[in-house]
This record gives structure tokens, sequence and C-alpha cells, in this order.
């Protein structure tokens, strides 16, 4: 009997707003692992909407970053596909569409508040990535309101429904969230300023035929809000999977502003990417990694049930130190 399991198509979609770290490594090595794991394929896409923290130049410096890392994909700017284009701006005119459909079906409306207004009504703790919840100060707008606040800043607002999202996560199995809780009706647009990151990714992960998507636990929130996207679109939803984050001696997430830690500038100290893959790849539950590891070497051997639920912390200096050192060692031997 032919096996009509549909191949798993993965993405890496980094954003180019700075340099990748170590944090960003670990993650698209186990979202490369996850689909070539299955015998599946990789599409590459660039992801420039955020205009205000978009730098040029990063794109080509990380599209350089992964691929010294080892990692490569079957679709993807640099190589063309059957889903070009593959930089996320480019893909503007469907996104839009999308956000049509959406107003003419009245699932999204047109919300004047600010964030100062929505953190002066928020009467709950909430999570410092996320912002306070929405209280639906707008909710009673219909889409034709959008048409009396010309001249005036407004965004569109998804209604979402109450009642928890559920999904089974590839690295911590079953989930559930409540989105009308956790940050309540989430904005899909900005008038005149484009999509949110929410919408694009459901439009374009739909458009290219991604259906695993892996990715840092601090998006589990928006999964959930992804989830109704999918749905409201009538498109199957990916699978979703969250891995724990890498975090520094002092306990705190990586961030693209500790310039130290970029994978340029570990390539510029001369370290051994496979030496980097082989630690990364231990931290991923890969056993018998005692020295320098390819990403192609790891397929066959990554099982996402493998894969601590704790953040991976790492000394990076140390690490990267030792790394040039002995790479430099095994060099000069091999003269």
């Amino acid at each position: 009997m032919r096996d009509l399991t549909p191949m798993i198509v993965g993405r890496l979609a980094p954003s180019p707003t700075g340099g990748l770290h170590w944090g960003h490594a670990r993650t698209f090595l186990a979202a490369w692992l996850a689909a070539r794991s299955a015998g599946g394929r990789v599409i590459l896409r660039i992801e420039d909407l955020d205009r205000s923290r978009v730098r040029v130049e990063a794109a080509a410096g990380m599209v350089a970053d992964l691929r010294w890392l080892g990692l490569d994909w079957d679709e993807g700017p640099d190589v063309g596909g059957a889903h070009a284009p593959y930089v996320q701006s480019e893909r503007l005119t469907s996104i839009e569409e999308a956000l049509q459909r959406l107003k003419a079906r009245e699932l999204v409306y047109p919300c004047t508040c600010t964030r100062a207004e929505i953190a002066r009504s928020a009467s709950a703790p909430h999570a410092e990535d996320e912002g306070p919840s929405y209280p639906g100060t707008c909710s009673r707008n219909s889409s034709a309101d959008a048409g009396r606040l010309r001249g005036k800043p407004f965004a569109w607002r998804f209604r979402t429904p109450s009642g928890p999202v559920c999904w089974d996560d590839l690295f911590r199995g079953k989930l559930d969230l409540d989105p009308s809780v956790v940050g309540g009706d989430f904005l899909v647009a900005r008038e005149g300023l484009g999509p949110s990151y929410q919408l694009a990714v459901v439009v374009d992960d739909a458009a290219m035929g991604v259906n695993q998507v892996v990715r840092g636990a601090d998006l589990v929130p928006s999964t959930p809000r992804q989830i109704l996207l999918d749905r409201a679109f009538g498109v199957p939803e990916p699978r979703f999977g969250h891995v724990p984050l890498v975090v520094g001696p002092d306990g705190r997430r990586l961030a693209k502003r500790d310039r130290s830690i970029t994978l340029a500038a570990l390539r510029a100290r001369g370290v051994d990417p496979s030496r980097l893959v082989a630690r990364l790849g231990s931290s991923l539950g890969i056993d018998g990694l005692n020295g320098p590891a390819r990403p192609s070497d790891l397929i066959g051997r990554f099982d996402p049930a493998r894969v601590s639920a704790e953040a991976f912390a790492v000394d990076w200096e140390d690490a990267a130190i030792e790394s040039m050192k002995e790479g430099k060692s095994e060099r000069k031997n091999e003269k």
C-alpha cells in the first residue's frame, strides 16, 4: 500500500534585525534536523516586515551564518524554487488579500487603542513579552467603521473566540492555551504600515506548503493565534514544536544586541563550526558527540522526545575559546 503521509516541509525563517547567535543556531539546527530526519524538505524564508528594525546587510549575513553551520535548504532566496519569492516583504500582495478576506467575514475590526491606553486598562498580570491583554474596547466596531477613521492611526484586530486552543507540540506533547485570556484580540495589521507577524507567517506557511514549524519557546503564545488564523482561512494547521531557549551564565536569554555572541563573531574568532554543532547537538539530546560533527552527521540520530524541557545554559566565551584553541591545535598537527 502506498504511503499517503505527506512529506514534512519545514522552514528556517530568520528576521534580519541583527546577527544570529547561539540561541538561533540551536533552534535552526533543531528545525533542520526535525525535517531532514523525517526525510523532509526545508525552505528558507527571510521575514523582514519589521521595517523599523530591519538591517539591509543582515539578511546576507544570516544566509552566510547558516551555511557556515552546515545547514542547507531546498528552496530559498539564494537558490530559488517553486514557492518564490522567499523574502516576506515581496509577498505583501497575497498577505493583503488574506486580510481583505478576514474583513469581508467580519473576523477583524479596526481598533484605535494605543499601547498606553491598553496598559492603563489592564487588570491582570501578564508575561513580559506579551504585554497586557486587550480589553475589547473597540470590539463593537465593524470593518466598515474603518472608513470614518481616515487620518487617524488604527490597527486591525482578530476577534479571538473564548476557550482553549490545543495542539500536539513536537517537543512538549499536548498543550493548550486560551488566547482570549493570554493577549485577547490580537493585531493582524496596522493601517498604512502593513501586516503583523501573526498574519504574515500563517499566509506564507500555507502558500509554501509548510507543515512543520519548529521555533523558540518564547513563541508558544503565538501558536494558538496562528492556529485560529489557519482555521479562519480553512488551511491545514502545521505541526508546531517549541525548543527551549538558550540562556547565558546569568540566566537571561540571549539577544541580538549582545554582539559578542553572534555567529559572525565566533566565525571571526576562528571557531570550528563542527564543534559548535556538536555542542548544540548534545544539548538537543543526541548522545555520543565527543568530537566535531556536521548537521548531516546528526540526521537519523535526532529524537524530539529527547530534547530537554529546560533552557540550555551556556558559558559561550569559554566554549568558543576552547573550540578555537582545539581547532587550531588540530590543524597545526595536520601540517
